[in-house]
């Protein structure tokens, strides 16, 4: 379905985030007939729920009335935290209520024309930033959105003409109707399996981006074997990570086997992040922007928040938050982009079932101080003891500020205090934003 379609509608959504508001107000500009006439909450109505039934008319309902209330609708836009495989969702879809998101309505109506789409387990939000940034170094009006940006459906008005990088998660690509031109596909990890229902079904709407009508072009990680399978069915697959595209290797982004920039003179820390930018060098060029000078075209280019952040740096001790590393395969890129450095890690949150052997593997063979946050601060542990961590360098703290005062006593000059979880943070905080941030207070406090 396309926002265009919309007006004269009867309108449910569930859900006021971001993305909600600004259906609701790109709804009042362009669909002036269109009613949003039910909104289904989660969690008690507050201000901006409130706000928005009254501006609209609407009725505020909970998720045990949802089925009912949503019924005679023609059309329920959800939030993408809402899962497309709750059974009320399952339920209005069956009775044939169409079901969407306000980015798959944006993308609709834009056909994927002049849209670049990134996803990924990790590393998302940083190839899409570098893609914008890189494509405005080369001129012209570009547009950042999704996840980061604005939200999707704010770029109703920007002509096809005008890039538009849209950063995706797997929650909006389930229901996705119509893909980007160039589909950017960074890795594939085992999250959001709650969400999904098993890594199986994460994998498989994760992927289906790449046979969404509008892709022209896929770039896809080729060290990631999954993806590496994956390209054999995707359109006009890019593969970078190896010899005869855009890879790194041995301290430097080469093209074709040539050295381009060594990584050193980047302004993002490790391979994981050099890879970043061979995906959206693989990306800008499939598109046709000319290959940016480097490093010249990223010296003025920051880095996200939370993401290998140093925050602070007393008594030679440095530290870094990178909240965002909600995996363990994160965590492991996170660490080896320290080289050598003595890591004393904080880690833990909340407990999606996934695998800290080769975490508690790596923390042994540098030698490293594991600090565990609730919940699954105690796996990572009892992994880091069985593979020969001392058990006066793997300990439990109760929260975050007892493990920054546990870090604090435990490091020493030249150490380098790591946030980086492993774990999602739901368990204890609204996102991983608010936890890097009570990482930072409890730093300045303790």
């Amino acid at each position: 379905m396309r926002f265009s379609e919309l007006d004269g509608k009867r309108v449910g959504v569930w859900g006021v985030g971001r993305e909600i508001r600004s259906f609701a107000t790109q709804l009042a500009k362009h669909a002036p007939r269109a009613r949003i006439v039910t909104i289904v909450l989660d969690a008690p109505a507050d201000g901006p729920a409130r706000e928005l039934a009254g501006a609209h008319g609407a009725s505020l309902v909970g998720a045990a009335q949802a089925h009912r209330a949503l019924a005679e609708s023609d059309l329920v836009v959800r939030s993408p935290s809402v899962s497309i495989h709750r059974p009320e969702l399952v339920a209005l879809r069956e009775s044939g209520v169409a079901l969407t998101t306000a980015t798959a309505l944006w993308m609709g109506d834009r056909d994927g024309r002049g849209v670049i789409g990134v996803t990924g387990t990790k590393g998302k939000s940083t190839t899409a930033a570098l893609i914008a940034h890189l494509a405005r170094g080369a001129g012209g009006e570009i547009h950042l959105a999704g996840n980061i940006g604005a939200p999707a459906l704010d770029l109703l008005d920007a002509p096809a003409t005008e890039l538009a990088v849209v950063e995706l998660s797997s929650y909006q690509i389930a229901d996705l109707q119509a893909g980007p031109e160039i589909a950017v596909v960074t890795n594939l990890y085992r999250e959001h399996t709650d969400w999904h229902g098993s890594y199986e079904t994460y994998r498989v709407e994760k992927l289906r981006l790449l046979g969404l009508p509008g892709v022209r072009a896929s770039i896809l990680n080729g060290r990631d074997p999954e993806l590496a399978v994956a390209a054999e069915r995707a359109p006009a697959p890019v593969l970078y990570g190896r010899p005869e595209g855009w890879n790194v290797r041995d301290g430097a982004i080469l093209y074709a086997g040539e050295a381009v920039v060594e990584i050193d003179a980047l302004p993002l820390r490790g391979e994981h992040n050099a890879l970043n930018l061979c995906a959206a060098l693989s990306a800008l060029e499939a598109h046709g922007v000319a290959r940016p000078a480097l490093p010249e075209a990223l010296l003025d280019f920051v880095g996200l928040p939370h993401r290998l952040q140093t925050v602070s740096t007393d008594d030679g001790v440095v530290w870094v938050d990178d909240s965002i590393s909600t995996t363990p395969e994160s965590t492991l890129a996170a660490l080896a982009s320290f080289g050598g450095d003595r890591i004393v890690l904080l880690a833990g949150g909340e407990d999606r079932g996934q695998d800290y052997e080769l975490l508690g593997r790596e923390l042994a063979a540098r030698e490293a101080i594991v600090i565990g946050l609730p919940n699954t601060g105690a796996r990572v542990i009892e992994r880091a003891r069985a593979a020969g961590v001392p058990a006066s360098h793997a300990l439990a703290a109760g929260d975050m500020a007892d493990a920054v005062r546990l870090a604090r006593s435990l490091a020493h000059e030249g150490s380098v205090v790591l946030l980086s979880p492993a774990a999602p943070s739901y368990n204890a905080y609204r996102n991983f934003e608010e936890r890097g941030a009570h990482f930072r207070e409890s730093i300045s406090r303790s």
